[in-house]
């Protein structure tokens, strides 16, 4: 649910303009009751100036009326024509320290019992590079002679459910052997 962009300032406005309830600007605000509370006794908003929210094309002069009247209801946030910001999605997962060294034990796995995965794929789920998969496919990985095969769900590389999903995208639903 969208809220108003600043929360302590709108409440601030509210407290000295309307007869909310601190739960109505609470709720409507997003901040604890306490924290309003708090504003309307001068303890947490020293320096906050006041914002209008019926300037700022927040809320409806109608809107505060009727909850002012009945303090059940709560306030309405109005609807706006500005497209909500898109939440990013994941970055590089971070791999600890303890667990990079098996990285090329992961790789070296998949390369053997799914010949066919493409690198991209490879590198995607360890998150490694395209460079080291096919060193290692190549077998000029410097430190060739002390990797082993070991299954990169078993080393905490990935989940189960992204290895099985990337595995049937590319060999035709075989399953994963435990």
């Amino acid at each position: 649910m969208r809220k108003p962009l600043m929360p302590k300032a709108t409440a601030s406005w509210l407290i000295e303009n309307t007869s909310l309830s601190f739960k109505q600007i609470s709720n409507f605000v997003g901040l604890h009751i306490l924290e309003v509370q708090a504003i309307a006794d001068g303890e947490v908003s020293g320096g906050i100036l006041a914002r209008n929210p019926l300037e700022n094309g927040e809320l409806t002069s109608q809107e505060i009326q009727k909850c002012e009247k009945n303090d059940k209801l709560d306030l309405k946030i109005k609807d706006s024509d500005i497209p909500m910001p898109q939440t990013k999605t994941k970055g590089a997962k971070y791999t600890p320290l303890s667990k990079r060294a098996d990285k090329p034990n992961g790789i070296y796995w998949l390369i053997k019992h799914f010949p066919n995965l493409p690198d991209s794929k490879i590198c995607k789920i360890i998150g490694t590079t395209k460079k080291t998969v096919q060193s290692i496919r190549d077998r000029t990985y410097w430190n060739i002679q002390a990797i082993r095969a070991q299954n990169p769900q078993e080393l905490g590389l990935c989940t189960r459910e992204e290895l099985q999903k990337i595995i049937d995208k590319y060999n035709n639903n075989e399953i994963i052997k435990q």
